[in-house]
């Protein structure tokens, strides 16, 4: 008998107008920011790595009231929403600012206060229906969202590890898991984006696979798939035990991680 299941859920598709409400940096190149307007009341998003997608117009619109039309034609990117408040109706995200680079980067770092923004979605969650009896998180910043997530539904009882390659300290990213859960910090340095994090999940072994009912979660960028899905099969997890994803690929910025 299994401990848990990933279930699949259909969420009403609705269009969202908002504003940049607030920011704040958790390192140099790490954001919040909080979006707000009536628009989100009601948002919901039951799953962990739910997907919504974030329109971003251009500067030259900081301010002004901007039609559906408008913000649905404006550049966009896909975000997991970290927390909200459907009561409020505000939406709170983190973005990793790579550099000048990203559309989506930059406005979260650059956008005036006020500014508007849309927020389409989720379309569907994946859900996780009951309690799985061992938790193994991995991921760079861009799956920290998913990771707060899934850490802040743990039970306090709750086994496992997270693995989390980044750039700043531990510290700055204020992950809290609960104290049988093991947090692991991973340097990126120069290498390669998620190499660090590649070398990790290739050093365990059928030896570390924990017991019981094992939920996995691996998202980074592309690279981590073929490696962490090699990883799964030596602990002899299938797929509907475990959420692997590529969130970005190196070069494309237009790519997008599957639902």
């Amino acid at each position: 008998m299994t401990a848990f299941t990933l279930a699949r859920r259909s969420n009403e598709l609705v269009f969202r107008p908002a504003r940049l409400a607030s920011r704040r940096f958790l390192t140099a190149d790490y954001v919040r920011v909080r979006l707000e307007g009536e628009a989100l009341i009601g948002f919901d998003s039951p799953g962990a790595d739910d997907h919504i997608r974030v329109f971003f117009p251009s500067a030259g619109t900081d301010g002004a009231a901007l039609s559906v039309d408008e913000l649905r034609a404006a550049p966009s990117r896909e975000y997991t929403p970290l927390a909200w408040d459907a009561s409020a109706g505000t939406l709170d995200l983190e973005f990793l600012v790579h550099g000048d680079e990203g559309i989506a980067g930059r406005w979260a770092a650059d956008a005036a206060i006020g500014a508007s923004v849309g927020v389409g979605g989720p379309r569907g969650s994946l859900v996780i229906e009951g309690e799985p009896e061992g938790w193994r998180l991995a991921g760079d910043e861009t799956a920290l969202p998913a990771m707060r997530r899934l850490a802040g539904r743990m039970p306090r009882d709750a086994r496992g590890l997270v693995v989390i390659e980044a750039n700043g300290a531990a510290a700055d990213y204020g992950l809290e898991a609960p104290e049988g859960v093991r947090v692991e910090w991973l340097a990126r340095g120069a290498g390669s984006p998620s190499a660090a994090l590649i070398a990790r999940l290739d050093a365990l072994t059928a030896d570390d696979r924990p017991e019981g009912d094992v939920f996995a979660f691996v998202a980074a960028e592309q690279a981590v798939v073929k490696p962490c899905r090699a990883l799964l099969e030596r602990w002899g997890l299938g797929a509907e035990r475990a959420i692997v994803k590529g969130y970005w690929r190196r070069g494309d910025a237009e790519y997008h991680a599957p639902h």
